[in-house]
């Protein structure tokens, strides 16, 4: 047994010591009628340079030829109003073990087009991310480098919603009702996101009777939500949105599960979210657990200058080291797609050696 797992490291590194000097290339598939823009990070051997990207600045090969990596691919789908720029570190960390990383814009939910966040958007994100896989899978410079029978799905917040469909998890609308209405109080921007909050004063009372009185309209709807891709191999939930899950089918997921916590999170409070995941889920397996992180660690690099709710939702709480502790978060998140995406072509090439 020890010989066999020295020649699969032995195996795993060859086959990564060919992308180690890749650079970062950034590129786009373009939007359809009926979805948006996928953008891409992947091994590529031209330099990189600073390239804006909204308030960022990246250091990326921008349309950069693309090299042969380890021929797997890992879709990242984003949180509510997110970007594809605010995961380009754990983008580079799985671009620098040969990933292609693709990343969806979701429908209705992204940082150009806030319209229809929440079990709406949720229930349209699993085939989004398919679609992706399809795209990629048609383009002439990605094709030939990958083989999408095995692919890696990655969700932060909203994201880690459609992380949690992907894996197998069965949800409903009227499932995100029921939790708002026994716990609306204690779980309150998860049922009204960044609308409007709580202050302890007198409109209180208003703002809860609102809040349920739209929700109880919009989101009755009891039928499940389920999302089958046999693609999809291993799944990383990183502080997801789950009260409106069945936790019976996150029970024994069909692949492997990984999820990332923070236990300062506001925005999605762990008791009610990732904890109950963990509990239901026996066989998932804790990437990491951040105790002095927000719900915005994972966003990687953060957005600069929020203010108001929204910054007090995803700044960094005091106390958070982000600089010593995101880059191993990452090399977790790298080394679990690796493991699970790359070892049965690891084992064969070790078999060979031997």
């Amino acid at each position: 047994m020890k010989r066999s797992l020295r020649l699969l490291a032995s195996a795993l590194a060859l086959l990564l010591s060919g992308v180690a000097q890749a650079t970062m290339g950034l590129g786009e598939i373009a939007a359809t009628a009926k979805d948006g823009p996928v953008t891409l990070y992947y091994p590529s051997a031209d330099a990189e340079q600073p390239t804006r990207r909204g308030p960022f600045v990246l250091q990326v090969a921008p349309q950069g030829q693309p090299v042969r990596g380890n021929g797997r691919l890992v879709v990242i789908s984003h949180g509510s109003g997110g970007a594809p720029w605010v995961h380009a570190d754990l983008a580079r960390s799985l671009v620098q073990a040969g990933f292609v990383v693709a990343m969806p814009e979701h429908r209705a939910d992204n940082y150009k087009d806030g319209s229809d966040p929440g079990p709406d958007s949720w229930t349209l994100r699993p085939a989004e991310v398919s679609r992706a896989i399809d795209a990629v899978g048609r383009d002439p410079r990605f094709a030939p480098l990958l083989a999408l029978d095995k692919v890696g799905v990655y969700g932060m917040s909203a994201g880690g919603h459609t992380a949690l469909s992907l894996a197998g998890g069965r949800w409903s609308p009227a499932g995100f009702k029921r939790h708002c209405e026994a716990h609306l109080e204690e779980d309150f921007q998860t049922c009204v996101g960044l609308l409007t909050r709580l202050t302890g004063g007198p409109l209180d009372g208003i703002r809860k009777w609102a809040a349920l009185a739209v929700i109880r309209w919009r989101f009755g709807d009891d039928t499940p939500r389920v999302h089958a891709d046999a693609r999809v191999a291993a799944v990383v939930a990183g502080v997801p949105a789950a009260a409106d899950f069945d936790m019976a089918s996150l029970a024994a997921p069909p692949v492997p599960l990984g999820l990332v916590t923070a236990k300062q999170d506001r925005w999605l409070i762990p008791r009610f979210h990732s904890d109950r995941v963990l509990a239901a889920c026996t066989p998932c397996e804790r990437i990491a657990d951040l105790p002095t992180a927000g719900h915005g660690a994972l966003l990687s690099p953060p957005p600069p200058g929020l203010t108001g709710l929204i910054g007090d939702m995803l700044n960094d709480p005091p106390g958070f080291d982000r600089a010593a502790t995101m880059p191993e978060v990452d090399r977790r998140i790298t080394a679990f797609f690796a493991k699970h995406l790359l070892q049965e072509r690891g084992a064969r090439g070790a078999a060979s050696a031997g």
